[in-house]
């Protein structure tokens, strides 16, 4: 198995169930020549977010990691009508490409980009009184995943939480790996493991993104304060 195989057959399963889409290529090709880092999902899990988001019949979304805004468009494509998508994004150039973006799909109107760090504009919402959200795709810093599944179990209605990169390579099984990037991903498993409110699994994934995997969970309980929010980082933390 090599990574040359992987993206051949991510190649062959894209010509095959992801027909060639003129806003989607300008979304890679502006955020590229942005110089925005390549590290958007694929086209075909791109898809794959668009039918979860059909499946669990979700109105209302929420996105932690903008970036240019390609994941964005599909799971706002999967939204049901009449529905709503927050995305969060850290850097104010990458939400500007993004805007540029979803505009050019035609979701101005659903999608509103908020910039701004997570671990601020998370508390935000939950003060402003937004949510309970049907689906929330999680792909930020990996570091800061532990306290996005806090904030994500506040947020969220029974549904669903999605979560991108948390296997990164396999290095999750070395927990003396000292990359942030390992032990955010390592400690958000462990988490969603132990959370009694969810009903959850991890799927390896390979392809043109390399070795990796994907969390999803099903949410059947939630917090009902911020104070409830944080109590899982912080038990977990000590």
């Amino acid at each position: 198995m090599t990574q040359q195989l992987w993206t051949s057959v991510d190649d062959y399963i894209t010509d095959l169930f992801v027909p060639f889409d003129p806003v989607l290529q300008e979304t890679f090709a502006t955020s590229e020549a942005a110089g925005l880092p390549s590290i958007s999902v694929a086209p075909n899990e791109g898809k794959l977010l668009m039918l979860l988001a059909r499946l669990c019949g979700a109105r209302n979304i929420l996105e932690i990691g903008t970036l240019g805004g390609y994941s964005t468009i599909w799971l706002a494509r999967g939204m049901a009508s009449g529905g709503s998508l927050i995305t969060l994004e850290a850097i104010a150039k990458h939400a500007e490409i993004a805007r540029a973006n979803i505009a050019r799909a035609g979701l101005a109107g659903t999608v509103e980009v908020r910039v701004g760090s997570a671990g601020d504009t998370l508390p935000q919402l939950a003060a402003e009184g937004y949510g309970p959200f049907d689906l929330i795709f999680i792909d930020a810093d990996k570091e800061g995943y532990p306290e996005y599944l806090a904030w994500a179990l506040k947020l969220s209605r029974p549904g669903t939480i999605i979560a991108d990169n948390v296997v990164r390579e396999g290095k999750i099984l070395g927990p003396a790996d000292n990359d942030p990037r390992v032990q955010g991903a390592r400690r958000f498993n462990q988490l969603l493991a132990e959370e009694p409110r969810v009903k959850a699994t991890v799927i390896q994934t390979v392809g043109e993104k390399g070795h990796d995997g994907i969390a999803i969970a099903i949410v059947i309980g939630r917090m009902t304060s911020k104070d409830d929010a944080m109590s899982t980082l912080d038990r977990n933390q000590n």
